[in-house]
Order: C-alpha cells, then structure tokens, then sequence
C-alpha cells in the first residue's frame, strides 16, 4: 500500500518540482529585463555638456525609405538640427551604411536632409559603411583619425532614447581599444536622446533593445 501511494506520487512531486523550476526561471527573466529597462530608461535622456561644448556630433542612422528618412530617423535629424542652430560651428557626423531595402546609404540621406534644413554641407561627414552599432563606432573612430580629430575630443551622441545605453557602452569600449590602453583623461560624453513619435516603433524597441544591450554587451568587442 505505502509502495503504491509512492509510486503514484513521484509523477506528481516531479511535475510540481518542474513547475516551481520553471516560475523561479521566469522570476529571474522577469528581473533581468526590468533591470535592463531600467538601464535603457536612465540613459535615455539629454546630458549635454555645456562649458565646453561638445566639439563633434555623432548623428547614429536608421533606415532610409524612398521617400525619406523613416520616422525614427526623421526623429534623430530633428533634435540634431535643434541643437547645431544653438551651435553653428559643430562638426557633424553621420553614420550608417546602406541596407540590401535601401536604395542609399543611411550616412547620405542624412547628409541630404541635414543639408536640404540650411547645415552646410562641409561640416557633415558621412561613415557610410557601417551594418550595426559597433561598426558605426568604430568606423566612427576611424574617420576622426583620418581628419586629424583628436579622440579625447568631447563629443555629443545623438540617437533614440532607447538607443543610447547601447551606444555609451559601446563607444567607451571602442574608445579604449582605439587609444591602445592608453589614458584618455576626463573625456565628457554628451548624449541628446530623440523622442520616439512613432509608437509601433516605441513598442518594438521596448522589447527588442534589452535583447541587443545584451548581446553588445557580451559579444561586441
């Protein structure tokens, strides 16, 4: 009798041990993603350094329609022409490669629309070979070598809120890599985050970007 009642329930006792398993794995998932939406939601913000300003502006890309910008990036080139009417004299770079759907690269429609709202044309310089975050930074880096930029320059990041988490990481591991160890002193990073106005995108983003911060975090390097 008492054999039988075991044996009846071992079935039971495991199917509760795997349930209670599977809530704490759960559990756990719940509180990584809300830690990592709440890192997202801190940088998410404008932290612009004032005296002195930001030497260079980094405008980081999205994707190009055929007739225009997308709203998301629409959004970015707006609160970067925001900020260079305060500040004429900033150099801008824009960053982005073309897509296999984009019939331009993202670095040249926004050099086109940047220069369509009255920036001058020889203040814009385009990375327009990047794929991802990583490569825009590095290729980023590259570029301000190239045209004599000291790297230690202060610069303000301009992207999506929900975007700039993933690019302060990113650019001080490129920033470290770049200057070979060496110390960089007391460099300012500035970030000016766009407003999101197109809430399909705002919805997406809330759920895919703690999935890429994790994946930069881990394996771009």
């Amino acid at each position: 009798m008492d054999y039988k009642s075991y044996r009846g329930d071992s079935p039971r006792r495991k199917k509760r041990h795997w349930l209670a398993a599977a809530l704490l794995l759960l559990g756990l998932g719940l509180a990584l993603f809300g830690a990592l939406e709440l890192v997202i939601a801190v940088h998410s913000r404008d932290r612009v350094a004032e005296n002195p300003p930001p030497k260079v502006m980094v405008v980081f890309g999205c994707q190009m329609r055929r007739d225009g910008p997308s709203v998301l990036l629409r959004d970015r080139l707006d609160a970067a022409l925001a900020y260079w009417e305060a500040h004429p004299d900033i150099k801008i770079v824009v960053t982005g490669g073309k897509g296999d759907d984009e019939h331009v690269s993202e670095a040249q429609g926004m050099y086109d629309y940047l220069t369509a709202h009255g920036v001058d044309g020889a203040n814009i310089y385009m990375e327009d070979k990047s794929r991802n975050t990583w490569q825009n930074i590095n290729n980023t880096f590259a570029l301000m070598e190239r045209e004599g930029w000291e790297l230690t320059d202060d610069v303000l990041l301009v992207s999506s809120g929900f975007h700039l988490a993933r690019i302060e990481l990113l650019w001080n591991r490129a920033r470290v890599q770049a200057l070979r160890g060496e110390t960089y002193g007391g460099q300012y990073i500035s970030t000016l985050a766009a407003p999101v106005s197109h809430a399909p995108s705002a919805v997406q983003m809330f759920f895919r970007e703690p999935l890429a911060l994790v994946k930069s975090f881990l394996f771009d390097r």
